[in-house]
């Protein structure tokens, strides 16, 4: 599993989304790299969240890292949660964006599509930029900063590829996973981030906002003019509230000391 690292800082490592390969999160990577040292990484072919928390963790003992803060987007998230809930003295912080909450459940087009992904994925896939457009408008008025964003996802597709029998495994784990009993374990500073709700069509947002009602102390920011897909089409102002959030834990603990 190659790990990137980008910036400097203190140690944040960001878990990609459901296709898997860091490359389509890479805004979000440069921009966090103006204010952290950032690790992200491709997740792993065996689609196991426990894997992936297991290498996360390995990465961190071979860069002598003891905590990091773990910030997971979407599906990514699932892992950065489990990490949190299972390495308590390794999470500093866990930032959960557009993360698939407790009671997520598929739509069933997507169970469809899981069941047959070689079948239906193509047309999952294409669905996408028109399922998204209203998000991506909204966030990127200009039509050249659209032609941008799509360019650099487009990039990454036909660098990093994408697995439609991964995709339809990890979105089945959405629904194994015991995500009510690993947001009872966090006990680090947790920050969840959601879109507005009229933009969110992937994960409904008051699914992600149920984990502001299950780990103690965790806090909610919005970013406005964009649903979903916030760490990728305004990444500046996502990292921006990551830093907000980071600084002010380090301000608690100064006045605690």
């Amino acid at each position: 599993m190659k790990f990137v690292e980008q910036g400097s800082g203190p140690s944040l490592v960001l878990v990609p989304g459901i296709p898997g390969p860091w490359q389509y999160v890479r805004p979000a990577v440069n921009a966090l790299a103006t204010s952290f040292h950032v690790l992200s990484f491709s997740l792993g072919s065996e689609c196991s969240v426990e894997s992936d928390v297991r290498r996360l963790e390995q990465e961190l003992d071979r860069r002598r890292i003891e905590q990091a803060v773990v910030c997971g987007i979407s599906f990514g998230g699932l892992v950065a949660l489990r990490f949190a809930a299972t390495r308590p003295n390794r999470t500093r912080a866990l930032i959960l964006a557009s993360v698939p909450g407790p009671g997520t459940k598929l739509k069933p087009r997507h169970r469809m599509y899981a069941s047959w992904p070689h079948v239906f994925g193509p047309l999952f896939i294409a669905e996408t930029p028109i399922r998204l457009r209203r998000e991506v408008k909204s966030a990127l008025p200009s039509r050249s900063d659209r032609w941008r964003f799509h360019w650099s996802e487009l990039r990454a597709f036909l660098t990093a590829g994408v697995s439609l029998r991964q995709i339809a495994r990890r979105a089945c784990l959405i629904e194994e996973l015991d995500i009510v009993g690993d947001s009872g374990r966090v006990v680090a500073p947790t920050l969840v981030v959601t879109g507005e709700p009229a933009l969110d069509w992937v994960i409904p947002v008051d699914d992600t906002v149920g984990y502001v009602r299950l780990i103690p102390g965790a806090r909610h920011t919005v970013l406005e003019h964009t649903g979903h897909l916030g760490t990728l089409t305004r990444p500046a102002v996502f990292a921006a509230e990551v830093r907000r959030f980071v600084d002010g834990l380090l301000t608690e603990n100064d006045e605690v000391a």
